[in-house]
């Protein structure tokens, strides 16, 4: 496993332990981050990379020129694994590490308020019934502050789920993660490519999708997004 562009290229990274974790393969993540390059997201970006395992994806994109990044696993192996990797880079002072489940992560973080006035948000307090019960888990302690004051937006965020995470639990979680991104920020959902699309929450919609074999990339914003933006993934997708 290895950074493939930017200013790490090359590096390899550490894996966790145990067959858990599924990396996004090379190829995917070149046509991935080709994509968000062209969209302009990753230039000074603050990144949260959900279902961390070993954080690849976030690494990449702050090779290519995020910020900085929040890495959330529940698993062990996969918080020392991004600690690890993070300090090899020499950027452990840009990261955050959350040694959490995805729900109890963001139902801790307090929505902007700018956001709460958004129809259709529901943000990260609230909890949908039945989610806590599918991702059943306990919280482990936080390695950084949870709370930040007036909240943050997410500019990119990698949402990998482990494909038995059923959909209606993916929707959920998307859901919760509405209230932290503005009309800017994209979110990458990664699936099985012989499972259904997500199905969005109200505040969210998929703008682009993409199929590498056995791996499906969903693109998904706020609706209503700059008509701009919508129309280069149109014709990027005619080309």
């Amino acid at each position: 496993m290895r950074i493939i562009a930017g200013a790490f290229k090359g590096s390899k990274l550490v894996a966790p332990g145990g067959s858990n974790t599924r990396p996004t393969s090379d190829r995917v993540k070149e046509s991935l981050f080709s994509m968000l390059d062209g969209y302009g997201v990753l230039k000074a970006a603050n990144v949260l990379d959900l279902f961390a395992g070993s954080g690849g994806l976030g690494f990449e994109a702050m090779s290519r020129g995020a910020a900085e990044a929040d890495f959330v696993d529940s698993a062990g192996a996969s918080a020392r694994a991004v600690e690890a990797n993070a300090t090899k880079l020499g950027i452990d002072h840009s990261t955050r590490i959350h040694s959490s489940d995805v729900v109890s992560f963001l139902s801790a973080q307090r929505v902007p308020k700018q956001q709460t006035s958004v129809e259709g948000h529901s943000g990260g307090a609230e909890h949908g019934d039945g989610l806590d019960d599918v991702l059943d888990g306990e919280a482990l302690e936080a390695r950084s502050d949870l709370d930040d004051g007036d909240g943050r937006i997410f500019d990119l965020v990698f949402m990998d789920p482990p494909y038995p995470l059923g959909e209606d639990a993916v929707t959920q979680i998307l859901g919760r993660l509405s209230g932290l991104l503005d009309m800017e920020s994209i979110v990458v959902v990664e699936r099985a490519s012989r499972a259904p699309e997500p199905t969005m929450p109200a505040a969210l919609e998929i703008f682009r999708s993409k199929t590498f074999g056995e791996t499906a990339l969903y693109f998904v914003q706020l609706k209503g997004k700059p008509e701009e933006v919508s129309d280069s993934a149109a014709a990027d997708e005619s080309a």
